[in-house]
């Protein structure tokens, strides 16, 4: 691989030698290149004294400095935690520290070339490696599903601002598979030095667009994306005078050499290359394969049979033989029921033996076509059933279901619902003639 000495021997001045040190530190702990080797078998033996590390150190700087919340929720679901923000104000701390420490001990020296080399490099790989991850996840149209029934069923009031913008997206498949070209694209151009600058720069507004969806509909992954929006910038300020001239002031500029490196022993050449199909096999073909086959499961998910997937009303419900009537203050009585595919559905109940979700009552259930029962839990795994009820389907459109609730015996009627949903059907009109 050819390779060119790096330009502008000239010192740097002592803003950017600030800003360098800072930074350094800091996006060195958001990337943690030591960490990416985990997948090896073995390596997470040494890994791991890090994280446990950090976790003492944000736990101890949080209970006596930031004290943002008296005991840390971890990151997981979300990535805006207390842990989340009290590890955020910790890294900013040690690197502020850092960088006086440094700058005083270090105070001589003209530039960091090299160091900024290096880490650029792992930060434009981490970005590239982020892009795939989510980029393919969205090629198969997996990150927001398309609404299911028992959402559709949810009134529209009643959602959070990140279930919106989920079922907003997850809603046209288009639009999902397009931003997840843009991602991919980005990763594909930062793989190469020639059209790196091209691909943080795609990647900027592409991930500006998601941080400001972040932002704007209450999503917990806040910090996260700014983090990346974060990175872009700092590649994209370290080329601000090349940018700034072909892009507004109609100069001349010159070619980019930030990734440029003499590595002038062939084992060093070799190893780049080793490295780089590693990279391209693990972040691209690994992570491709692994949302195939999930792909192929989401796709495959079938009925649990006899039961029909749809959406069923309960004209009849009865508690030890009296009539419950369909009252809108009975937080207990089912008022509909939704069967989705795959064993999973939701009742529009108070009941708190439920797993409740925007006012609707979530359930897994299983049936017994020899027994002629079905057994609904809380969760997928429960083998402590809410309810274990014999069913009978006497036609097409109704199913009754009888048994016991704890010491209560039931009786209950469903019939096929009529009611419509307009957004399930996926409508498009090259012409319009009015506002829908």
């Amino acid at each position: 691989m050819s390779s060119t000495a790096l330009p502008e021997q000239h010192p740097w001045p002592l803003w950017r030698k600030l800003l360098f040190r800072f930074f350094f530190i800091y996006l060195l702990f958001q990337v943690t290149p030591w960490t990416w080797l985990d997948a090896i078998p073995g390596v997470t033996y040494v890994t791991k004294y890090y994280f446990q590390l950090m976790d003492w150190a944000v736990e101890t700087a949080n209970a006596n400095i930031f004290h943002v919340r008296k005991v840390l929720v971890p990151v997981g679901g979300s990535g805006d935690t207390s842990y989340g923000w009290a590890q955020v104000w910790l890294l900013l701390s040690v690197a502020l520290i850092g960088c006086i420490v440094w700058s005083v001990l270090d105070r001589k020296r003209n530039d960091y070339r090299k160091l900024n080399y290096w880490l650029c490099l792992f930060t434009r790989y981490y970005i590239a490696s982020i892009a795939f991850s989510y980029g393919i996840l969205k090629l198969f149209a997996l990150q927001m599903p398309f609404p299911s029934q028992s959402m559709l069923a949810t009134p529209l009031g009643d959602l959070l601002p990140m279930r919106l913008s989920w079922l907003f997206i997850g809603y046209s498949a288009p639009y999902q598979i397009f931003s997840g070209v843009m991602e991919v694209l980005t990763g594909l151009l930062l793989l190469n030095r020639r059209t790196a600058t091209l691909g943080i720069m795609l990647g900027t507004a592409t991930f500006l667009n998601v941080m400001v969806l972040n932002l704007s509909y209450d999503i917990p992954v806040k910090l996260f994306s700014m983090h990346i929006v974060l990175m872009c910038l700092f590649l994209l300020v370290n080329e601000y005078n090349r940018i700034a001239c072909f892009l507004i002031l109609n100069r001349l500029a010159i070619p980019c050499n930030l990734y440029e490196h003499n590595f002038p022993k062939k084992w060093m050449r070799v190893t780049r290359v080793i490295l780089k199909i590693a990279f391209v096999v693990l972040f691209v073909g690994y992570t491709f394969y692994n949302y195939l086959d999930y792909y192929k499961e989401t796709v495959s998910v079938k009925e649990v049979k006899p039961i029909r997937p749809g959406m069923y009303d309960v004209p009849l419900y009865v508690v030890n033989n009296d009539t419950l009537p369909a009252l809108v203050s009975d937080t207990l009585r089912w008022q509909d029921i939704v069967f989705e595919k795959g064993g999973r559905g939701s009742i529009k109940t108070g009941d708190t033996a439920y797993r409740h979700i925007y006012r609707r009552a979530y359930f897994y259930y299983k049936t017994d076509t020899l027994k002629q029962t079905i057994n609904i839990s809380r969760t997928a795994a429960d083998t402590n059933f809410i309810l274990s009820m014999h069913y009978q389907l006497p036609d097409s459109i109704t199913i009754r279901l009888w048994g016991m609730r704890k010491n209560d015996s039931l009786f209950i009627e469903l019939k096929r619902s009529k009611r419509h949903f307009q957004l399930a059907e996926k409508q498009f009109h090259w012409l319009s003639e009015y506002n829908r």
